[in-house]
């Protein structure tokens, strides 16, 4: 009997603890190639690396616009943060556009706000993470865009919480 009792002191204790659940927020690291995605935990903590989506091609975005829908539904996805490539310099490049129009059209796919997010330097910090994970070098390439989502969707969160 006393363990049942020591039980039913836990389960109350559990209940009246309050856990502060976050929405969840998806990071996108846009490219020509690829796009590199992360989502937020529950408890709106860390950013970690989900996936990376491979393109066909530049202007082939069906079925990558697609699939972030459908993780947006999957995994309940309240808001969306894509990495802005800025030039080092401050500038607008022609990276900056093409990454516009895909947001555009993104926005045709998903019901959830978009907020820009300057990635300068992020895919840089993902190659040290990976570096000093040990990943070797061959096989970077198939991590390297979400990490950078990652970090991206780290950066914007962190902003947000004022740190």
């Amino acid at each position: 009997m006393k363990k049942f009792a020591l039980a039913v002191d836990f389960f109350l204790y559990i209940e009246s603890l309050e856990v502060n659940l976050k929405e969840r927020i998806m990071g996108l690291d846009y490219g020509s190639k690829t796009i590199g995605v992360a989502i937020s935990d529950a408890l709106g903590l860390t950013a970690q690396p989900l996936e990376t989506i491979e393109r066909s091609g530049e202007n082939k975005l069906r079925r990558s616009l697609a699939r972030i829908a459908e993780i947006v539904r999957e995994k309940d996805i309240k808001k969306i943060v894509v990495g802005l490539p800025i030039n080092m310099d401050g500038r607008s490049g022609e990276r900056v556009a093409l990454t516009l129009e895909f947001v555009e059209k993104l926005k045709s796919r998903v019901d959830v706000p978009i907020i820009m997010q300057d990635e300068r330097l992020t895919t840089k910090e993902a190659e040290e993470i990976l570096d000093e994970s040990g990943v070797k070098k061959q096989d970077r390439k198939q991590f390297i865009d979400q990490v950078a989502a990652s970090i991206i969707l780290k950066e914007y969160m962190e902003k947000e919480n004022g740190q």
